[in-house]
């Protein structure tokens, strides 16, 4: 775990990721809320790319709650039998789709107590939701952010919620809305976990990871 960044080192990383890329953007496809809801709670231990792929017919046929329910647990999980852990999934997209309905009117509440209130939604899926749809500079670590958070000294944690804090703490305020997409994106392309390609970060001379690739 390296040390915390400097608030000028840090202003100067988060500086060349937005003219690096301005307007980052999450890689789930989903049209409205309900949709990323779902798309984010499928995305556990899967990737966004075989989500994509399930849900893809899955959301022409059933983009709302009560569509959702009209298709049913077994209509579900023939649509999204590729993923990993599927038939946990499915119940647990078919009973939030029930609470919406019966509690909140089929809306998905913007509350991060109400979100995490649903089943297969936790506090990284509501972050996700709340940043991406609500506009909220919430900070929703995953893998990556948490493997670049230690591995630059931008968020050092010992674990997800203290890598969450110190994005929060210690990012500007100016960057926040889009840091967790910046930092997802950096993690999955640039800064991996076996081999990062250092010769390709543009954060390179700013970062102190000792065992830096050509």
């Amino acid at each position: 775990m390296a040390k915390q960044m400097d608030y000028h080192t840090i202003q100067e990383v988060f500086s060349r990721f937005q003219a690096s890329e301005p307007e980052p953007k999450g890689e789930l496809h989903h049209s409205n809320v309900f949709t990323l809801v779902v798309a984010v709670a499928l995305s556990a231990q899967a990737t966004d790319i075989g989500v994509n792929k399930a849900t893809a017919a899955l959301f022409e046929i059933a983009d709302t709650p009560q569509k959702m329910l009209n298709l049913g647990h077994d209509g579900l999980v023939e649509h999204i039998k590729t993923i990993g852990l599927y038939r946990q999934k499915a119940k647990n997209v078919i009973k939030l789709s029930q609470i919406l309905v019966d509690e909140y009117a089929g809306q998905v509440p913007s509350s991060r107590a109400a979100l995490v209130s649903l089943p297969g939604v936790g506090r990284k899926t509501a972050n996700v939701v709340l940043n991406m749809w609500f506009h909220q500079p919430a900070q929703a670590v995953d893998t990556h952010i948490f493997r670049v958070g230690n591995r630059t000294g931008l968020a050092p944690g010992k674990d997800v919620s203290a890598v969450e804090r110190a994005i929060e703490d210690n990012v500007p305020a100016e960057f926040q809305q889009h840091a967790h997409h910046w930092l997802i994106l950096h993690g999955r392309y640039i800064c991996v976990a076996r081999k990062p390609k250092c010769g390709a970060c543009i954060i390179r001379d700013l970062c102190p990871f000792e065992e830096k690739t050509q």
